[in-house]
């Protein structure tokens, strides 16, 4: 039979006017269709059945290609399976006012967000989802943290310079795939795939600003916001460094004695889970000002019940994707609360994001205290709840902010401090 779904884009509000609508055959064997889950069936041709009592979604248990589609390790949506088995980038974008817009933020599937010198934040992005990207970024350097939580993905982690004395034993062991630009501390870079925006250079942004990554090849002069040299991009060096493009290639997660799901995610429906508090207007530095890295930009994230979508805005106003000129929105959001210490006189960081400790899982405008554990490099993220009971999360796309612990009492929801 043909299914016909009406699918609204992850991360946008809905718009106004004829829904797209996007037929798929579905095999008898009972294989849910591809975008299935948690939409609204039209035009099958059946007559109303008497309505059956809603039951919570198990989460996804095992991944089937259905048309060549298939649940993403990511999200939990159905994309197609090219897309889900290959390894996804992991790139370092800065996240203070002068690198404002940022572009492509709204295609990552994560976004882990985490405290850096100087107490601002700063973002990785966790893209699959990038053949018809131009570039993204800007892009910043690296911090190892952010690596490690790279590699509890097997993402190939992309950036442009780092903090030498913690960063290069790491980035330069066969323990991270990397695509880096060549700067002092850089064994094997890929310079290729790097260059600054012309607009940017010619638009008065400071020159740390209009560094990108380029996706696929691009020469000066193409367009006004041409790379100022020619580039190869990100999936020729790739290949030129001879990565592993899928999981299976790389091999690191079969080795662990795992499959490459990021969380858990809910198979079939949305999780509502009525039973916990709601949370509306989440905060994970609250909105005075505090040097915990959050009370630097009062990062805030506004969810809405219409369409299920948390919005973020920083600094007093809506975060904008330059990709698509709309506020940046998520499905789920987790709070990681991470032992930290400051390294040195100029104020680098150190976050111990293996082990365990204190969360919060916010979903479906719901609340829910959790414990998270993470037991080495390429294990999984995992968050429990006070039973013990692993947090399933809705489908769609995750914000994950790294919490200092000696600032987790500046986090609040709905203006109350929920770490006491």
């Amino acid at each position: 039979m043909l299914v016909a779904l009406c699918v609204t884009a992850a991360g946008c509000k809905a718009q106004t006017g004829s829904p797209i609508i996007q037929e798929l055959e579905v095999e008898s064997s009972g294989v849910k269709a591809p975008g299935a889950s948690g939409q609204e069936r039209v035009g099958t041709g059946s007559s109303p059945q008497a309505e059956e009592p809603e039951v919570e979604p198990d989460a996804i248990k095992e991944r089937k290609v259905v048309d060549g589609m298939k649940q993403s390790y990511l999200t939990g949506e159905w994309k197609k399976q090219s897309i889900v088995d290959r390894r996804p980038l992991a790139i370092m974008v800065p996240n203070n006012p002068p690198a404002m817009p940022q572009y492509g933020l709204s295609r990552a599937s994560i976004v882990y967000e985490a405290p850096v010198e100087g107490r601002i934040t700063r973002l990785m992005c966790v893209v699959e989802d990038y053949d018809d990207l131009k570039y993204i970024g800007p892009i910043r350097s690296s911090r190892d943290y952010y690596i490690y939580e790279a590699m509890a993905l097997d993402a190939i982690y992309c950036n442009w310079g780092l903090a030498v004395p913690y960063v290069q034993d790491l980035i330069n062991s066969d323990r991270v795939d990397n695509i880096s630009q060549a700067v002092v501390g850089i064994e094997s870079p890929y310079e290729p795939a790097f260059s600054r925006r012309s607009d940017r250079r010619s638009g008065g942004y400071a020159t740390e600003f209009t560094a990108y990554m380029w996706i696929a090849e691009a020469k000066p002069g193409e367009s006004a916001d041409a790379p100022e040299s020619s580039v190869k991009g990100y999936i020729k060096g790739v290949e030129s460094k001879g990565y592993g493009k899928t999981y299976a290639e790389s091999g690191r997660f079969a080795k662990q004695g795992r499959d490459p799901a990021a969380y858990l995610f809910a198979d079939d429906g949305r999780k509502k889970y009525e039973e916990y508090p709601d949370a509306q207007k989440i905060c994970p530095g609250g909105t005075q000002s505090n040097k915990g890295g959050y009370g630097q930009n009062n990062a805030t994230f506004t969810y809405d019940p219409d369409d299920g979508f948390y919005y973020r805005s920083q600094y007093g106003a809506p975060q904008i994707d330059e990709l698509t000129g709309k506020q940046v929105a998520v499905t789920n959001i987790i709070f990681k609360v991470c032992h930290g210490e400051v390294r040195d006189a100029h104020d680098y960081l150190k976050f111990t994001v293996q082990g365990t400790g204190d969360a919060y899982v916010f979903t479906n405008g719901k609340m829910i205290k959790a414990t998270w554990k993470h037991e080495g490099d390429y294990d999984a993220n995992h968050f429990y709840d006070e039973s013990g009971n692993e947090i399933i999360l809705n489908q769609g796309a995750t914000w994950l902010c790294n919490i200092w612990d000696n600032y987790k009492e500046y986090a609040t929801v709905d203006g109350s401090p929920i770490f006491q």
